[in-house]
């Protein structure tokens, strides 16, 4: 019989880029098994998996780790470490009464989920996608464009995330306004704190870097789509609970809406008609797939893993 221990890790690509965060865990006395579906779960699959090899530990992507996944694995589950910042797939009320320990890697992605925040404004303005669409299918027609310097920024939630698009905006030139309910956040040199109805009615691009909790569901819907200023651009790399996505789709086929980035969607892989519109540029929930990053992301949640367990005595 074999009494190692066992982490199963859910992200669809574990240590692909740096072998380092599996030889953190097999040195430490851990044995590895691996998302099969290579993509992001269901509940029903996760909750298959956790039966199937009942590890003491979950390296944990962004699969619902809810109430009845969790109660079903916590005779063995005694860590989850979430391989980026968003907790807002795991049910923490739940886990914090069945005992298991929480933990998510907070700084590791900043970075390139707002330089993929600021691509994608760059991408709409500039029709980038649109362009080499054309050059690909041998239509060769300089597309006109607009200036990200020129444009007004709006930011709503001015976490880690935020701030720094807040900075890199700035840079550009770019008159930056902020939401943000925390009354104690800091906010960066060159950027107006404002209600989120100014930042809706007053900037040119708005970009989402806000958690999604029961409260920001829908954050943007009919209601604030309407109110953003005409022909503005939306932005959303953090969540997509976030937008009402038919709303969003109204607006940009109304052209009250001039464009939108959108890396993260309601259901996931996206298939809805957004895809269907040339002025939207999707990608596929890339936020944090930066090489640099994601080798940080998944050390730092191998090393949480292994002190998590030791702390609950595993290992």
């Amino acid at each position: 019989m074999n009494d190692t221990p066992t982490v199963l890790t859910t992200t669809s690509s574990f240590s692909a880029q740096d072998p380092a965060p599996r030889t953190a865990l097999t040195q430490a006395g851990l044995q590895i098994r691996e998302n099969p579906h290579k993509r992001k779960l269901t509940e029903t699959e996760v909750m298959s998996l956790l039966a199937e090899h009942k590890p003491v530990g979950l390296f944990a992507g962004v699969e619902p780790l809810t109430e009845k996944v969790l109660k079903a694995s916590a005779s063995h589950l005694k860590v989850i470490s979430r391989c980026g910042i968003g907790l807002d797939t795991v049910d923490l009320d739940a886990a914090g009464r069945l005992g298991i320990k929480v933990f998510n890697t907070p700084d590791a992605p900043s970075q390139a989920v707002a330089e993929l925040a600021v691509g994608l404004m760059l991408a709409v303005l500039r029709r980038i996608a649109e362009g080499d669409a054309a050059v690909r299918r041998g239509d060769w027609k300089p597309m006109m464009g607009r200036l990200l310097g020129s444009r007004t920024v709006g930011v709503v939630g001015l976490g880690r995330i935020g701030a720094r698009v807040a900075k890199l905006a700035s840079a550009f030139g770019c008159p930056v306004l902020a939401y943000e309910p925390r009354a104690d956040a800091a906010v960066p040199e060159g950027t107006r704190r404002a209600t989120l109805e100014e930042v809706l009615q007053g900037s040119d691009i708005v970009t989402l870097h806000v958690p999604m909790c029961p409260e920001n569901r829908n954050l943007l819907d009919a209601s604030r789509i309407a109110a953003m200023k005409p022909g503005a651009v939306l932005i959303n790399a953090s969540r997509g609970g976030l937008v009402d996505e038919a709303a969003l789709l109204q607006a940009l086929k109304d052209k009250r809406l001039s464009g939108a980035g959108l890396d993260t969607f309601e259901d996931e892989p996206y298939k809805g008609p957004l895809k269907d519109l040339p002025q939207v540029v999707l990608t596929p929930h890339m936020g944090s797939a930066a090489e640099e990053c994601r080798s940080r992301m998944e050390r730092e949640a191998a090393d949480n893993l292994i002190a998590g367990l030791r702390a609950q005595g595993v290992l």
